[in-house]
């Protein structure tokens, strides 16, 4: 499922330095911006039946998260369309300048909260650094996600799990960071407490930039920027604030009383509740080819109704100024950062961590060395 040719800009605002005190902080002149359109990514598939193997390429965005896309997680060689940093094409190293948290947890258990956030910064962050300063990053870092209380805890339930995935990348302080439903597993108030710290990035500098599952309002009113996108069309992007009365001016009828996501992801998926209001239309929502077709007729007249917008030539505009302030010479900071530690480096990180995972399992061990 491809997109439309609306090109999407998710800009860094100048950094403040005084915001989180501490913590190293870019040139405030940087500006950096991850733009794309045109997207759609295709899969090989290969299937065995008995003595027969078929292959066929199927077109698999509408299976996959846009996020694993955007942050280079997925084989690039499926991929058609641009993702543009800067104006320019996404460095082949983008995976060293970016973070990422994904929805499941890759934090180990066996060790501390502090052990983990302590073996992400020793991995990704330079070795110019000394240990106060890397420590000194580590305990803002845990302080910032309230985890200095519990740093010498081992992450067993998923909450702590979530927050410690979380402070692994921070750590890093990418310029771009990236993530998958962060709010997943969280009660109400670790939630609100998430989505503050990465309001509080977001302030000073960096692209913050995830996914979530059906906000509350508390957590919806903090965003910035909202995309919302259907059928792999781009139906809104814009200050999150405005995005209610956009769609009013569009003909729904937002009812104060309830949540905007809501609101939102109803009219994206077709604006049922929207569009029947009489009896016969709820007659024809027994027939899904009927509903297949309103579903499409709703999203070609949405993404028809943003590409005449005053928010995509204000975006266009934008994205055409940066291109030209690229062409004219200004560099990307993001093109020239690598792997910020040497092999032996990280291998011997990966075994004292190897280490400490088999002291915390022991019997296991001891069964896998038999």
């Amino acid at each position: 499922m491809s997109s439309n040719n609306d090109p999407v800009t998710i800009p860094m605002i100048k950094r403040n330095p005084n915001d989180l005190p501490g913590m190293d902080v870019s040139d405030p002149s940087t500006l950096t911006v991850l733009s794309f359109h045109d997207i759609s990514y295709w899969e090989t598939v290969q299937r065995d039946f008995l003595f027969c193997k078929k292959t066929s390429v199927i077109e698999k965005l509408s299976n996959i998260r846009l996020l694993d896309v955007l942050a280079a997680r997925k084989d690039p060689r499926g991929l058609s369309g641009d993702i543009l940093i800067n104006g320019k094409p996404r460095p082949a190293n983008f995976t060293c300048t970016s973070g990422y948290v994904p929805r499941n947890d890759v934090v180990m258990c066996t060790v501390t909260v502090r052990e983990n956030v302590e073996f992400s910064a020793a991995l990704r962050l330079p070795m110019t650094m000394t240990r106060d300063e890397k420590r000194r990053r580590i305990n803002e870092v845990l302080e910032l996600l309230h985890l200095d209380k519990v740093s010498n805890v081992k992450p067993r339930s998923k909450k702590l799990r979530k927050r410690t995935s979380i402070a692994m990348e921070l750590v890093a302080e990418h310029p771009i960071l990236f993530l998958d439903d962060p709010t997943t597993g969280l009660d109400w108030s670790t939630t609100t407490d998430v989505i503050s710290v990465l309001r509080r990035m977001s302030m000073r500098g960096r692209t913050i930039i995830f996914s979530i599952y059906q906000p509350p309002y508390s957590i919806f009113r903090l965003f910035d920027s909202l995309t919302l996108v259907a059928s792999g069309k781009v139906m809104f992007h814009g200050p999150a604030q405005e995005a209610s009365e956009y769609f009013k001016f569009a003909g729904y009828n937002y009812d104060s009383h309830n949540n905007p996501a809501d609101f939102f992801l109803d009219i994206i998926n077709g604006g049922f509740s929207a569009l029947f209001h009489t009896d016969e239309d709820s007659h024809e929502a027994g027939d899904h080819k009927e509903l297949s077709e309103r579903q499409h007729q709703v999203t070609e007249g949405l993404a028809n109704m943003y590409a005449q917008s005053f928010l995509y030539s204000k975006t266009r505009a934008e994205l055409d100024r940066l291109s030209e302030e690229q062409k004219s010479g200004r560099s990307s900071a993001l093109e020239a950062i690598t792997w910020v530690t040497p092999f032996w480096y990280q291998l011997w990180w990966i075994i004292r961590r190897s280490f400490k995972n088999c002291l915390g399992f022991p019997q296991v061990t001891g069964i896998q060395v038999i």
